[in-house]
């Protein structure tokens, strides 16, 4: 039997573009997610099978995944997803793999390891935007510089966001930032920290502290123990996040979410808009002794990166390039994975 993957989530606005990508490509996933007009109808326009079940059916879920060798999870927030298809994935023998950011994703899913290995199977949570192209700068980072003990990352991205992403940012607000510190994840305020960063080009701005997802994972691609990732916002965006720090518990309330999530427009950046944008990303790895490197990275548009990402990965898993158990990109197939995404470029600094 031919092998083949599910895109579960296939609905949503990556689920959408990973699946006209892949159809491209001419593969053929099996389609899935619990809006069965939607999913039938994308399905339809791609010649795709397609599957309709909800995570709490059991028997659809695992029935779906006796079908395929791998899932390619879409559907977010992944805090509420990840957990029980990689637990069905466990249970079927099945590759796991989605497009989270999600510090408490990557953690859930290391701590599930030994029962991954103990099943034969890789988890990889990850393989889009967050966290492929900062993952793997952080390992050549740490390629070049071995002893490195404090690791700082940054991206620009130019383009607007979905609303699937806008709706975890939002449910997120007001839990504060993250940074690992001696090896353990710490909570931190949000906008805890600022610093100029040069992109490279003239493009210099100032960056501000977010829980993006390498505080986990760059830990386990490099062994670094200290980390800290800094985003470009706007400045109304960072005095919303120092705000939060004071009104966190009133945004975090039922009523306001509630309201919050609904004046987040559906959708997200069109073709036309993802050709425009790119994304740029900057790295430094030091060490006990003073020792400092340095790069830049720049890619294609956010979303562009997550199907190509993505999609790479899923056809390296597909052709039985794997590694049983908890693995992030760069640990798994190296820092140079990022320069198979056609449009990528890195350079060393000094």
């Amino acid at each position: 039997m031919e092998k083949s993957f599910l895109i579960y989530g296939a609905n949503g606005y990556t689920g959408e573009l990973i699946t006209r990508y892949a159809a491209e490509r001419g593969m053929k996933p099996i389609l899935a997610g619990r809006n069965e007009a939607a999913v039938r109808k994308l399905a339809e326009k791609h010649g795709l099978d397609h599957r309709v079940f909800s995570l709490d059916e059991t028997a659809k879920l695992d029935a779906a995944l006796s079908e395929v060798d791998l899932v390619l999870n879409c559907a977010g927030p992944f805090s509420i997803t990840a957990r029980p298809m990689v637990e069905a994935c466990i249970r079927n023998k099945r590759h796991y793999t989605d497009i989270t950011g999600e510090i408490s994703v990557f953690e859930a899913c290391a701590a599930m390891n030994k029962k991954a290995k103990a099943a034969g199977v890789m988890v990889m949570p990850g393989v889009g935007f967050d966290v492929v192209p900062s993952d793997c700068l952080a390992k050549h980072l740490k390629d070049r510089l071995p002893t490195a003990t404090h690791l700082s990352l940054a991206f620009y991205g130019m383009g607007r966001i979905s609303h699937g992403t806008q709706a975890t940012m939002t449910m997120n607000v007001g839990r504060g930032g993250a940074i690992r510190e001696n090896g353990k994840i710490t909570p931190v305020p949000a906008a805890w920290k600022t610093r100029k960063i040069d992109f490279g080009e003239g493009v210099v701005k100032t960056g501000v502290t977010i829980p993006w997802g390498d505080v986990s994972t760059a830990f386990y691609s490099t062994g670094i123990p200290n980390i800290e990732v800094f985003t470009v916002a706007p400045a109304s965006a960072v005095k919303m996040m120092k705000l939060s720090r004071y009104l966190g518990w009133l945004l975090a309330t039922g009523p306001v979410q509630k309201y919050l999530q609904s004046k987040i427009p559906p959708g997200g950046p069109s073709d036309e808009e993802r050709a425009k944008g790119n994304t740029l990303l900057w790295g430094e790895a030091r060490d006990a002794e003073g020792n400092r490197v340095e790069a830049r990275q720049q890619g294609p548009e956010g979303y562009t990166t997550t199907a190509l990402a993505a999609l790479n990965i899923a056809e390296k898993i597909l052709e039985g390039n794997y590694s049983p158990g908890f693995q992030t990109p760069a640990k798994a197939y190296g820092a140079d994975l990022v320069l198979e995404i056609e449009g990528v470029f890195r350079e060393d600094i000094g």
